[in-house]
């Protein structure tokens, strides 16, 4: 009998996409702000272009969050006792009064 693992978890192909659209858009927008050759307000408007850095920065935190916590002794002792749970559940037995 193999058993499902309930909590959900975050795969390596988006930890690897999380930090990879981080630091292109760091570095691109730093980049594009810093060199292009136009006004202030030009500037200071695609300056907002950041927020983007800033939502994956959020995103990338959550992920490096998120496998951390799956290496901890509770979360691995609370996965544990709902792998054991689970494997000792009978959704088929009926209790008769």
């Amino acid at each position: 009998m193999s058993t499902t693992q309930v909590r959900p978890t975050n795969t390596q192909a988006f930890f690897v996409q999380s930090a990879l659209s981080f630091g292109v858009s760091a570095i691109g927008m730093a980049t594009g702000v810093a060199f292009l050759p136009v006004g202030a307000w030009t500037r200071a408007f695609l300056a907002l272009g950041l927020l983007y850095v800033i939502t994956s920065a959020f995103t990338l935190a959550k992920c490096v969050r998120d496998r951390q916590e799956e290496t901890t002794v509770s979360g691995r002792v609370d996965q544990a006792r709902l792998d054991k749970l689970l494997a000792e559940h009978d959704p088929f037995k009926v209790d008769n009064p």
